[in-house]
């Protein structure tokens, strides 16, 4: 990896290396742009391959929580820590507490939380040396489990999507598949379910499944079939680029709207379900719940208010179908536009009101 070009190439403001050989820290904390405000990602720990493949996910994930943020409207920039250790075996309280003085050397340009291999005790263990850090335990402010919040969010952008092909956000007899029945998408199904919604699930779990057939009438399918099976909507709540060359000539649906992340293998197969006319729900706005809930701790976590912004989600898809329809662009391009669009013109604004400022200083 040529790592200059890398952040030249995608304008990456800053990348920090951190050791401690005592505790056996070896961390990545990237920060992608602080246009918008301090760059708020997870902490993520995993056996990574090579410290090349640890250094490339902390760049490929904070960009994307420089999109995420922007999009949902955040005023936020994007980062991300990795961490490489096995999160089974290489825990430690000196671990933790020797990342979170490295976040507290960075005075707030970069803001933590819970991720793939971390835990909220992990976060209050990062509490203990610095304040910037989210998702910490209940004690400490924080706002609990975001399951069921981002699940909300991925409810009223599913809606959202079945107006913009059906005329009408109204759920009631649509069949929507559910791949996943983790805690989001357990929960999502719920919601569905509660308004007459039919349901086809799936999920490696039999417990799982069991459980929404009991409680929610859902019709259950092995994994590898619920991509081919025949609904109104397919909901990816699972792993990620599972829209790919082998399943898109499978899909029988007409919206493709979920929480896992990354669900385009390729930005071409986002082009190929618009040619197709099957509309996409970007991922990383539509599943942005989690992320617009616990920023909402920076200000003291007001559980109403960061329901109102995260059923704002609704409003930011009908704005991305909009800008689809009137540039004729598939919709993963119009949430990077209209993500890309913001942060341009705070740039701006920034840029322009910043020297006459200074000016004005010099002549006092």
């Amino acid at each position: 990896m040529q790592l200059f070009d890398t952040l030249v190439k995608y304008d990456y403001e800053q990348v920090v290396f951190c050791q401690d050989q005592t505790s056996g820290l070896k961390a990545i904390i990237a920060i992608h742009d602080t246009t918008l405000g301090p760059a708020l990602g997870g902490c993520r720990m995993w056996t990574y391959a090579s410290e090349e493949a640890a250094i490339t996910d902390a760049l490929r994930l904070s960009r994307g929580m420089t999109y995420k943020a922007a999009a949902a409207g955040l005023n936020l920039g994007g980062g991300k820590t990795v961490v490489i250790g096995n999160p089974k075996t290489d825990k430690s309280e000196a671990l933790f507490r020797a990342l979170g003085r490295y976040i507290e050397g960075l005075h707030g340009r970069y803001i933590t939380a819970e991720d793939v291999g971390t835990s909220v005790s992990d976060m209050d263990l990062i509490h203990q040396e610095t304040r910037y850090v989210t998702g910490v335990s209940q004690a400490y402010g924080s706002s609990g489990d975001p399951s069921p919040v981002t699940a909300l969010g991925v409810f009223r952008g599913l809606q959202a999507s079945v107006r913009e092909v059906y005329g009408s956000d109204d759920l009631g007899g649509k069949t929507v598949a559910v791949q996943g029945l983790g805690h989001v998408g357990y929960d999502l199904s719920r919601q569905l379910h509660e308004v007459g919604a039919k349901l086809i699930v799936t999920d490696i779990s039999d417990t799982m499944v069991k459980r929404a057939v009991e409680e929610f009438g859902a019709t259950a399918v092995a994994p590898q079939d619920i991509v081919a099976a025949e609904c109104d909507v397919f909901a990816p709540c699972a792993l990620g680029a599972v829209i790919s060359d082998d399943t898109i000539p499978l899909l029988r649906c007409k919206v493709v709207a979920g929480s896992a992340n990354n669900q385009l293998a390729e930005e071409r197969h986002g082009d190929l379900l618009h040619e197709m006319g099957i509309l996409y729900a970007p991922d990383y706005v539509i599943n942005s719940g989690g992320l617009i809930n616990v920023a909402d701790e920076l200000e003291g976590y007001n559980a109403d208010r960061a329901q109102k912004k995260v059923e704002g989600i609704y409003d930011i898809m009908r704005k991305i179908f909009a800008m689809s329809r009137e540039l004729h662009i598939p919709t993963y391009q119009a949430a990077d536009r209209m993500a890309e669009a913001r942060i341009a013109a705070i740039k701006q604004v920034r840029s322009t009101f910043l020297p006459v400022s200074r000016s004005l200083l010099h002549r006092a």
